[in-house]
């Protein structure tokens, strides 16, 4: 499967964003889907995952509250939205499936390209 992130871009502190991530080449709903996030010199880290169904949904604790994973299986898209954002919330943000909902990057098989979310305070 081949995942493709957007929805990126620059917004004020306190303003939202909702990424996308469309796949190609197999339907969605063969995998548990995930964001993750990275900034300039940190780790790569979890921000949220649903379950194939969309039913089961897991958030870091530093997006809880302000953000929402959903997903639409017809449209083969993942999204996330973002609310009352944070300078510490720049990072590349890419999406990931796999067979697996976890909060580890290691186990998610496939990863889109990243799209990049700068808050400016």
């Amino acid at each position: 499967v081949q995942l493709q992130a957007s929805g990126g871009g620059l917004v004020q502190t306190g303003g939202s964003l909702r990424l996308s991530c469309a796949a190609s080449g197999r339907t969605l709903i063969s995998y548990n889907m995930g964001w993750f996030r990275q900034a300039p010199g940190k780790e790569r880290e979890f921000v949220a995952s649903i379950s194939r169904s969309g039913i089961s949904t897991n958030y870091a604790d530093s997006v809880k509250g302000r953000s929402t994973i959903t997903r639409d299986n017809a449209k083969n898209t993942v999204y996330l939205q973002m609310d009352k954002l944070k300078p510490e919330d720049t990072a590349v943000y890419y999406c990931a499936a796999g067979s697996t909902i976890a909060t580890i990057s290691r186990a998610y098989d496939y990863w889109g390209q990243g799209t990049q979310v700068t808050v400016s305070s």
